[in-house]
């Protein structure tokens, strides 16, 4: 590693007021200097051709060498040090967070800009990257569910999954019982304090097995609350009612959100439901529910130091065999 990282901390930082004493050497050294006798010979062409040296112009390297060394060692004096975080531990009352993502065909509709799946995408992703101690996993579904992360604090792949959700890998349809089924048995192994389930539709649950109001009993009897958010605009809007290779064609349509059953859901959970018509709404709703559900943390933090002085000190005695090898060998015939 560099010795000489920007990124130092000093454990003993009031040695470096020594360093003021390098200027001073530099000023008693000139100010006492002496100036160099000269003979006056009217000419030296008698003496024929005389050699001469350049190494006394440099002989001034030395004595900057030797203060280069005093600053160095005065700089291991005060011990610099790299600070490394060695552990960091959270005792905490934590919460774990499932987000539930309908993915289904209609998530393509355009009445969010550029279009529903797109827009949550963004918005999940913001929410995630910010509950920066939690658990979070993310489940996908349609006529079936898929979990793409189950829980964890890994935020790059959840991350990464988010951005990878689309509405073209699992069968077309809304499960909504199916989804909110698969997201509680999830948490069947959880010990936080506090379990949410952040279920996402922008439908109305058309297919499963499971009837979303069991799945949101079974929720209940497991202390996990449910907050729903119903996706979509007031009235009409453009659904993608045709897909042909990698053309999309779209219609106009009416939105059709089953608000009483997520409200429903909400209720009988505790939790609470929320409506999106914009890509402003629904950022707005993962930030209330961000605050809604805070995390209790107490965060210690140990730091392990790496030793830096060492390296100061080496370079130092460098500098000084290299100027004790000069002074001996190509200055030697030379005397201020």
């Amino acid at each position: 590693m560099n010795p000489f990282s920007s990124n130092i901390e000093f454990a003993n930082p009031w040695f470096l007021l020594l360093l003021l004493v390098i200027p001073v050497l530099v000023f008693l050294r000139f100010s006492k200097r002496k100036k160099p006798q000269v003979i006056e010979i009217p000419s030296l062409k008698a003496f024929g051709k005389t050699a001469h040296s350049i190494l006394p112009k440099f002989f001034w390297t030395l004595f900057a060498l030797r203060l280069l060394a005093i600053g160095l060692l005065i700089i291991a004096l005060a011990r610099p040090r790299i600070a490394l975080e060695a552990n960091h531990n959270q005792s905490k009352k934590g919460v774990d967070i499932f987000m539930v993502v309908d993915v289904s065909y209609s998530m393509l509709a355009k009445d969010l800009e550029p279009d529903r799946i797109t827009a949550l995408r963004d918005v999940a992703e913001e929410f995630a990257k910010n509950r920066k101690t939690d658990r979070i996993g993310l489940l996908a579904y349609s006529a079936e569910a898929l979990t793409k992360v189950p829980l964890t604090s890994d935020r790059d792949i959840l991350i990464s999954e988010i951005r990878k959700l689309n509405t073209n890998e699992l069968d077309p349809g809304t499960a909504i019982g199916v989804g909110l089924a698969t997201a509680v048995n999830h948490f069947k192994n959880s010990k936080a304090s506090s379990k949410v389930i952040i279920l996402l539709t922008d439908g109305v649950n058309n297919s499963g097995m499971v009837d979303p109001l069991v799945a949101a009993n079974i929720a209940k009897s497991k202390g996990i609350k449910v907050y729903t958010i119903g996706l979509g605009t007031n009235g009409e809007a453009l659904f993608p009612v045709n897909i042909l290779g990698s053309q999309i064609l779209y219609d106009m349509q009416p939105v059709e959100i089953d608000e009483n059953l997520l409200k429903e859901i909400a209720i009988q959970t505790q939790g609470k439901y929320f409506r999106a018509t914009n890509k402003s709404e629904l950022s707005a709703i993962y930030k209330e529910i961000d605050q809604l559900e805070k995390s209790d943390i107490n965060e210690l933090r140990y730091y392990d130091f790496e030793e830096k002085f060492r390296q100061y000190a080496l370079w130092a005695f460098a500098l000084l065999c290299l100027e004790a090898i000069a002074r001996f060998t190509i200055f030697k015939s030379i005397t201020e």
